[in-house]
């Protein structure tokens, strides 16, 4: 490991996410990680005060933007990948598995104009592809098993890994999403706590059990010793058991249908009609046999 970054978490309570801005503290440079465009499924509203908190910590901080990243296309929030590009002009990115994610949705949504060749983002990394963030090493682990498409972003001391770790007393991710698989999380898992020990880790979601206040900040060591699933799993086969009972249980996330078409886009919003707003297209039946909320 290169280097320890300075790592500032965002918590949106809406969604249970967590975004993040990683910064060299000797170049001011950094990276926003997972940031949340704000979306009211009741009104069909969109603001940006959750990209807006990241822009101004940044502004306050006299850090520079080099890179906005995603760690996957995200089923519970929208992305505000676009949104921070346009008022930042920083490259976004996310990993090149994307387009399989695309391919699958774009079959769902029956949306033959979608470009699915990940062209939406202006960089793809590929397993184990190296980026800086200012004088900080950075490299990717393709991380599937929540979707076929998610990344772990290593950078210095650090490891942004989303949905596969979450804190160690609320286990692992969900793997029934569509292109989802229990047994490639498990592969998945197994990389990352293969890091050094120390490596502090960082999810991309709480939901704080208990009520206690929301976290996500652990390390490999602690995970290792007290997760609640891996603890109880010494096998795939037993984990891949726990996970698929568990998954059976849960409902679809509210905002999976409204999300993924923005989110395998990069973050865009669709196009205006001819009178000038813009729809989300939900398709009926397309999750069919999940539980209902």
């Amino acid at each position: 490991m290169t280097g320890k970054p300075d790592v500032t978490g965002f918590y949106d309570p809406r969604t249970f996410s967590i975004q993040y801005v990683v910064a060299d503290p000797a170049t001011k440079k950094c990276a926003l990680i997972d940031p949340v465009l704000d979306y009211d499924e009741k009104s069909g509203s969109v603001k940006t005060e959750n990209a807006d908190r990241l822009l101004a910590f940044v502004a306050e901080n006299g850090l520079s933007i080099e890179w906005i990243l995603d760690t996957h296309p995200h089923a519970d929030h929208f992305s505000a990948a676009q949104y921070l590009k346009s008022k930042t002009g920083a490259p976004t990115a996310i990993g090149a598995q994307v387009v399989e994610v695309q391919k699958l949705w774009k079959e769902i949504y029956n949306w033959p104009d979608l470009a699915a060749d990940g062209s939406q983002w202006d960089k793809l990394f590929t397993e184990g592809e190296a980026f800086n963030i200012g004088e900080l090493k950075g490299r990717v682990l393709f991380s599937p098993g929540h979707t076929l498409a998610s990344i772990s972003y290593v950078i210095g001391d650090a490891a942004f890994i989303h949905d596969t770790l979450f804190m160690p007393d609320s286990g692992t991710a969900r793997c029934d999403f569509p292109g989802g698989s229990a047994s490639r999380l498990w592969n998945s898992m197994q990389q990352i706590l293969s890091l050094p020990d120390e490596t502090r880790l960082f999810t991309g979601h709480d939901y704080q059990p208990g009520g206690r206040e929301p976290l996500w900040e652990s390390t490999v060591a602690e995970q290792k010793a007290t997760n609640s699933h891996i603890s109880k799993c010494a096998t795939e086969a037993e984990f891949v058991a726990v996970r698929e009972a568990r998954d059976a249980t849960l409902p679809m996330p509210k905002l999976i249908l409204h999300a993924l078409q923005v989110n395998i886009r990069g973050g865009r919003l669709p196009e205006p009609e001819a009178n000038g707003t813009a729809y989300l297209k939900i398709p009926l039946g397309a999750l069919s046999g999940a539980v209902w909320g």
